[in-house]
């Protein structure tokens, strides 16, 4: 079978894969997103056991690998009565280590804001929660981009390590491929070159995002 018939036979598993890898990456950065930020926040502004918390969160996630985390949710939860689906603890395990990431981007991202700003808001009469949803927030999200853009494709490329706990996302579906043709070389050739794809054309959108938003005057790398 040459490579093009190839291609074509394994395409629909594959777009299938590719489909939940797509969707695995999205609800995971999104949830990501949510936590990181209350996270950040917690970490920058919160007092006592909410800053601890918040920095135990991030140093817990970010010094384990990911693997690990996900054999607790999927693994671990059941023997405490908490079972989910293998799509589900794929999610939770994405997300939950993606939000240590965001946290820091967006920690990182507040603390290059000029802190004149926030003088300047408590001094116009605005409450310091007032002034952190509507002056400093909204900048750290047009500052951030360009490092959340590096956590958005690793979320998508860590997420092929789902298919260990029995996701059925790309890396899945190509491993199922190649167990019955073994044809490894070509199938996981296929797979890198959808995750190219996918990745360049992540990283081509961002780049408008990025342009679009980008605060006059202010360079960021």
């Amino acid at each position: 079978m040459s490579l093009l018939s190839l291609i074509k036979e394994i395409s629909p598993q594959l777009l299938e894969g590719t489909l939940v890898t797509l969707q695995l990456t999205g609800f995971a950065i999104s949830l990501g997103f949510v936590i990181g930020m209350f996270l950040a926040l917690g970490r920058l502004y919160g007092r006592g056991p909410v800053r601890k918390f918040c920095i135990g969160y991030i140093e817990f996630f970010r010094g384990t690998p990911l693997l690990v985390q996900l054999f607790i949710v999927y693994y671990g939860l059941p023997r405490y009565g908490i079972k989910v689906p293998s799509i589900v603890a794929a999610l939770l395990g994405l997300g939950l280590n993606s939000a240590a990431y965001q946290a820091e981007y967006f920690r990182g991202a507040i603390q290059s804001i000029d802190e004149g700003q926030m003088m300047a808001a408590r001094a116009l009469g605005m409450k310091k929660l007032q002034a952190i949803l509507n002056i400093l927030i909204p900048q750290a999200l047009r500052i951030v981009i360009p490092s959340w853009s590096n956590e958005l494709i690793y979320t998508l490329k860590y997420s092929s390590v789902a298919y260990i706990i029995g996701a059925p996302e790309l890396m899945a579906q190509a491993k199922f491929i190649a167990a019955e043709n073994f044809r490894y070389f070509e199938v996981f050739l296929v797979v890198a070159f959808i995750y190219l794809v996918i990745v360049s054309l992540l990283s081509w959108i961002l780049r408008i995002i990025e342009n679009r938003v980008r605060i006059p005057g202010l360079q960021t790398s």
